[in-house]
């Protein structure tokens, strides 16, 4: 039986890669999302143990010092990380697990498993990035410049990325996504067990 892909998504703050990873979790039902850790609050319709687990400073540092975290980065003054075990298991159960993480852990999970899918979203200008995150409402304008101001350097992080895909409409970049995937499980390296049970049978 294959092993599962690790399918890794980012982008900066308001390019949609929250949208776009639903809409291609809806598209594709198959796939499991990797739920993350967080110390921040909640925001409004979130639930623990639906978007994230919501835990506290002392909670997530215990799992890290545990070694519980495939990978963990603070960002904006809080911690975010990747609970390993679930991971593992849904891995080795032949599952595609989709993991939407930010840049500084992405580049620490391309360590540990350079063969998953990484996938970075861009915004198609800067002008609609700053659009977006207006739109949402959520953020006071201090938050917004400080998260355009980080903008540049997130998307600078894309040329380590194997995939880039231009969120200008979700229905494409989930379409678009879905072809990556499609063409990484028909990698050679993917289906080794079945290349070897084929050459066996011609053997035996």
């Amino acid at each position: 039986m294959r092993t599962g892909c690790l399918i890794v998504i980012s982008g900066p703050s308001g390019a949609g890669k929250g949208t776009v990873c639903s809409e291609f979790l809806r598209a594709c039902p198959e796939v499991a999302y990797s739920i993350s850790a967080t110390t921040r609050a909640p925001r409004e319709g979130e639930r623990d143990g639906v978007n994230y687990y919501f835990l506290d400073r002392a909670a997530f540092e215990r799992m890290i010092a545990d070694g519980e975290l495939l990978e963990w980065a603070e960002v904006y003054g809080n911690y975010y990380g990747t609970p390993l075990k679930k991971i593992q298991e849904k891995l080795a159960s032949g599952t595609d697990i989709l993991l939407e993480i930010d840049t500084q852990g992405a580049l620490n999970v391309m360590k540990k498993f350079p063969q998953g899918i990484f996938i970075f979203i861009l915004p198609p200008s800067l002008e609609e990035l700053e659009k977006r995150l207006r739109g949402r409402g959520t953020d006071s304008e201090e938050v917004v410049a400080r998260r355009m101001a980080a903008a540049a350097g997130e998307i600078a992080v894309a040329k380590e990325y194997a995939y880039t895909v231009v969120n200008d409409k979700v229905e494409n970049a989930v379409r678009t996504i879905s072809a990556i995937v499609t063409a990484a499980h028909a990698r050679t390296g993917s289906n080794l067990d079945k290349i070897e049970e084929l050459v066996k049978g011609k053997e035996a």
